[in-house]
């Protein structure tokens, strides 16, 4: 970026300026050291001063450039927010499909722009409501949905066809993925017009949140399965949103959540093309979902670096031609392993730095937690405070204006790439594994991830890393937020709507069906479409992944110690 000529000036003029100006004021009044030193909250120390000589070597061109140009380090359109404001996509789901039906048109009438779904722990791991495995577990992380019926009611009276719905789930993506697409069906409304995006990103469940069935071989399967199947049918549908939110919210740093999270969509691009798929038939359509946590810098930095990596491994690696394959397209979430149930209302003020961060960053769909979420479900005061944080944002703050405003800046330059240093050194490491896949298996992501989130607790614990409300500024005060209270009658509605379909289903059509997703899945075919004959017959979710069961058998996690 600079001349020889220039560097050697820079130097003398900041060798004078430490000479002159700052080493005279440490001696009348050093630096306060907080939060583990001058670190981020990953623990990558930050220098006091950021100046061109940190810079010095980055093409302009070729690692910064320009919005909507290769490596898109700046951000993947040229016009930024300026032409199109991110999606505001609360995730929401509680109790029944009932209730979070009323939510989703809450927001829907609130300004919301995209649909966001938070299904329940049994359905997360494929398992009718009344099995006896997840009693007492209906509605409390998300809505129940059991069978074709349940998705029905929960997106009854709104336009999925004009509504982009985005689909929080993973080992049993491929069966709520067929429910929704049937339940369309039922109205009339075709694949080809439906949008949005299935979360789907297995590797990520093996590595950190541990929502998984199968094993990951048959896993990886089905994940190519649906995204062969949107190539084919579907050309507005993301059958993959790779996610690195869960990642980190189990403790990885920010380093270690953009290269795992990277790691795996580049585990899925080798699988697809090793399925014979072309690379500019499903690359489009992959996606990417990052936590936005508390250090404001790191967090944009990080949005950066993906973007620049991502286009440079489609390109380079993978020889993609059409420019689409290039973009990291994103969403995404604030922290809600930040959240605090101490002091809930200052909650309010991190997820708005998350919120900004992730605006500054790039991103094109965005959650804002509520504030109360370390208690309960967020209640609707909560959600929609948190749905006027990004409205503020986008109308008030100015910073839509103009594209990647801290482009440029000597310390966030630095640091994305420093991100990007990081992120191909863990490439390294984990080819060193044998690939993502065999890194898992081995338990080698999770001791990566269960080691830096031991140092930052034992941080917090010694009190080096300050939390506000927490170990700092903390006061003992009754809670005085309102929290949601669900239909205490919710299981009860659930359970006999599932009773009632399957008594009035056609057995024998049930049978028929499962019978031929067994064959299926003992076979090489694409599980799709006899998962769609299953959903269309009312098999319910549990008796679909039952039958995936018997043929896959499921997995055992590895001991990381």
């Amino acid at each position: 970026m600079f001349d020889t000529n220039q560097r050697a000036e820079f130097q003398v003029a900041h060798q004078r300026w430490e000479q002159q100006t700052l080493f005279p004021t440490l001696e009348k009044a050093p630096e306060q050291e907080r939060n583990a030193g001058f670190s981020t909250i990953s623990g990558e120390p930050i220098q006091r001063l950021y100046t061109p000589l940190d810079i010095a070597d980055t093409d302009p061109i070729n690692d910064i450039g320009f919005p909507g140009q290769f490596p898109f380090t700046r951000g993947i359109h040229p016009t930024g927010y300026r032409g199109k404001l991110w999606t505001m996509r609360m995730f929401a789901g509680f109790g029944t499909a009932e209730e979070t039906n009323a939510r989703f048109k809450y927001l829907l009438s609130q300004g919301q722009t995209g649909l966001s779904v938070a299904f329940d722990m049994p359905t997360l791991y494929g398992r009718d409501t009344d099995h006896p495995l997840v009693e007492g577990e209906f509605g409390k992380c998300g809505v129940a949905i059991s069978s074709l019926a349940d998705m029905e009611v929960l997106f009854d009276g709104i336009p999925v066809d004009k509504v982009t719905t985005s689909m929080t789930i993973n080992s049993p993506a491929i069966v709520i993925w067929a429910m929704y697409i049937a339940a369309a069906e039922k109205r009339g409304i075709g694949l080809e017009k439906l949008g949005g995006t299935l979360q789907n990103d297995i590797l990520k469940e093996y590595a950190a949140q541990n929502e998984y069935i199968y094993p990951i071989e048959p896993s990886m399967r089905m994940v190519v399965d649906t995204i062969e199947f949107a190539a084919k049918h579907m050309p507005k549908w993301n059958p993959v949103s790779v996610s690195g939110y869960h990642i980190r919210e189990a403790g990885a740093t920010a380093a270690q959540e953009l290269a795992f999270t990277l790691g795996d969509g580049l585990a899925y691009v080798k699988a697809a093309l090793k399925r014979g798929l072309d690379i500019d038939d499903f690359a489009p359509r992959i996606s990417f979902f990052f936590n936005a946590h508390n250090d404001f810098f790191e967090e944009i930095a990080k949005y950066r670096a993906a973007r620049r990596i991502w286009a440079r491994q489609m390109r380079d690696v993978f020889d993609a031609q059409n420019p689409r394959s290039l973009w990291l397209r994103f969403h995404t979430q604030t922290a809600g392993v930040s959240l605090t149930a101490q002091q809930p209302e200052l909650n309010i003020v991190r997820v708005a730095i998350q919120a900004l961060a992730g605006v500054l960053g790039g991103t094109q769909s965005l959650h804002t937690d509520g504030m109360d979420e370390a208690l309960a479900l967020p209640s609707e005061k909560a959600v929609t405070i948190a749905l006027r944080t990004q409205q503020i944002i986008a109308e008030e703050s100015g910073v839509t204006n103009t594209v990647d405003p801290l482009g440029g800046s000597y310390f966030v330059e630095a640091l994305t790439n420093e991100m990007e240093r990081q992120c191909l050194d863990y490439f390294q490491r984990i080819a060193e594994q044998g690939g993502m896949e065999a890194a898992l298996e081995k338990g080698w992501i999770q001791r990566e991830i269960a080691d830096a989130s031991y140092r930052f607790q034992r941080e917090v614990d010694d009190g080096q890393r300050g939390i506000v409300g927490v170990n700092k500024y903390n006061v003992h005060e009754p809670l005085e937020i309102p929290l949601l209270e669900m239909d205490p009658q919710g299981e009860t509605k659930h359970l006999a709507r599932l009773n009632r379909i399957r008594q009035e289903r056609d057995q024998a059509q049930v049978e028929a069906t499962l019978q031929a997703l067994r064959a299926a899945a003992a076979g090489d075919t694409n599980l799709m479409y006899p998962v769609l004959d299953a959903v269309r017959a009312y098999a319910t979710l549990g008796e679909i992944c039952d039958v995936l069961r018997e043929v896959f058998g499921v997995y055992r996690e590895v001991t990381v110690v």
